[in-house]
């Protein structure tokens, strides 16, 4: 329809300007006459085709739309009977519900029938049984009351006497029965318990090497021996005073003796003077420097000695503060054990024990390494080392049955689970040994201990040092604090405080170092 009207419209548009020509032109000539007439003509053939290619156009969308239509029906038809079937469906679901709960019903009616059949029944027998019960409790008051005359007791109080004798009778065999049992558990658990306990020593034994207070530093020659004292000794005074260590150079040849009752201090000097002697520059400043780069490397070995361990015993998720406190237990001994192996030893004792007795295999282990962490504080503390390793082990979250086996394993608090003995017996087990232990060091170790601790409680004291096997005791104050004067009052303080406080054998020296020192920088 769009294309007829083009087609009318732009014949009118020529019949319209062939007019429009007409009237502005009337003298046009015969010939313009002749064009207007093929024009019409024109106009005439263009009308006749438009309104033919109309009507095709009109037909054409007429059979689309029919076309279309009979489409739509047919969906819809299919739709319909679609739904029809799904809805015979579902009527036939429901009528077969309709007569499966129909045939229930005529069921249920049957079985109600039967019930009722089956209650008459009972209610009967129950009556005969009355009537029974009832001949039968007289039959029963005739035989008590007979009873009654023959003994001259009445029912209640034989019934008594009889209860009493029986009760009597049973509790006499029952405790017979109980101590048999109790005397048969007494020695089949103290023989499981040796045999346990021998088990695990024989599975578990090692060789245990005492620990001492003194070191041996090798040298290629005596000519080394020189260049460490230094001139008038300063290189040696001033590694003994920023090691704490005790240098002992004699007529051991090519050998130097480090004296210290702490091994961190020993390992620290020996790990410098090796440094020092291979660097060939020994000085003051030098001294000074490499001690403390020693000091850090040995802070880093600590926490890698305390990750090698747990990871050799299988023990995961522990704090970083207790890898680093596992790690320090290297350079500490208790009784002269060292105390990493010892512990070592009592987490694998303690494992062993807990198998054998069907118990938590990973937690003895864990209990058995960090029994003795209280032992390592990097300050001194009152608390006995087990409430101290408690507390951290508390603090750093481990689980309560480990926290309460460190706590109690000195008895110090009362044992909640049964792998509190068992860290216990097997710490006895490890210290035990024949060689283990020494008694002699560690109150040795502790005298030291006390006698550097005596001069530190004093203002102005930077460190204080025992060397010479705790005869003598040197402390480094500072300059700033403490005049010579001061300095000389103050070792007649210290001596005066051990005297008085201090048990110790023989004499102790006190000597007070006062270093004054002026740095400046050159740039």
């Amino acid at each position: 329809m769009t294309a007829t009207a083009i087609i009318i419209g732009v014949i009118c548009l020529v019949i319209g300007a062939a007019a429009g020509m007409f009237f502005s032109k009337s003298s046009l000539n015969t010939k313009a006459k002749f064009i207007i007439d093929d024009a019409k003509k024109n106009a005439d053939n263009l009308l006749e085709k438009a309104t033919v290619q109309a009507e095709s156009v009109k037909k054409e969308k007429h059979l689309q739309a029919k076309e279309k239509f009979l489409e739509l029906k047919s969906q819809h038809d299919a739709d319909i009977q679609a739904r029809e079937k799904k809805m015979q469906e579902a009527e036939k679901r429901i009528k077969d519900k309709e007569n499966k709960l129909n045939d229930e019903l005529s069921k249920t009616g049957k079985l109600e029938k039967d019930l009722d059949r089956q209650i008459a029944d009972y209610a009967k027998k129950n009556e005969i049984l009355d009537k029974k019960q009832q001949d039968l409790d007289s039959a029963t008051a005739k035989k008590v009351e007979m009873l009654e005359k023959i003994s001259n007791y009445t029912a209640e109080e034989a019934k008594a006497e009889l209860v009493e004798t029986m009760r009597a009778e049973a509790k006499t065999r029952a405790q017979a029965h109980v101590q048999s049992i109790m005397e048969e558990a007494q020695l089949n658990a103290k023989s499981e318990a040796r045999k346990i306990v021998i088990q695990t020593i024989q599975r578990i034994g090692t060789e245990q090497a005492i620990e001492n207070s003194v070191s041996v530093f090798n040298i290629e020659s005596d000519e080394v021996k020189g260049r460490i004292i230094g001139r008038e000794g300063r290189n040696i005074r001033a590694l003994e005073s920023v090691t704490g260590v005790e240098i002992i150079v004699d007529d051991t040849p090519e050998a130097i003796l480090l004296s210290c009752f702490d091994p961190v201090r020993r390992e620290i000097a020996r790990l410098s003077l090796h440094r020092l002697v291979t660097d060939g520059r020994i000085h003051p400043a030098r001294i000074e420097e490499v001690v403390e780069k020693t000091r850090k490397q040995i802070e880093e070995e600590i926490i890698e000695v305390g990750k090698r361990t747990i990871i050799d015993l299988g023990i995961h998720g522990l704090h970083p503060e207790l890898v680093k406190i596992v790690g320090r237990m290297k350079y500490r001994s208790s009784y002269g054990q060292n105390l990493l192996q010892h512990s070592r030893e009592v987490a694998n004792i303690a494992a062993t024990m807990a198998a054998e007795l069907g118990l938590n295999v990973k937690l003895a282990k864990r209990a058995g390494l960090l029994h003795d962490i209280g032992k390592v504080p990097e300050q001194e503390s009152e608390l006995p080392h087990a409430l101290l390793g408690m507390q951290w082990a508390e603090k750093f979250g481990e689980n309560a049955e480990v926290v309460n086996a460190i706590g109690a394993h000195h008895d110090e608090v009362e044992m909640t689970s049964l792998l509190s003995p068992i860290i216990q017996v097997a710490d006895a087990i490890s210290g035990a040994r024949p060689g283990a232990r020494r008694q002699v060091l560690e109150s040795y170790i502790q005298r030291l201990k006390d006698l550097e601790s005596a001069a530190l409680s004093f203002d102005g004291v930077s460190s204080a040092y025992a060397i010479q096997a705790g005869r003598e005791l040197r402390v480094m104050v500072e300059s700033g604090k403490v005049n010579d004067e001061v300095a000389s009052q103050l070792s007649y303080d210290i001596s005066e405080k051990i005297q008085n406080e201090l048990t110790y054998p023989g004499q102790v020296k006190v000597t007070v170092i006062r270093e004054t020192r002026a740095v400046n920088i050159a740039r």
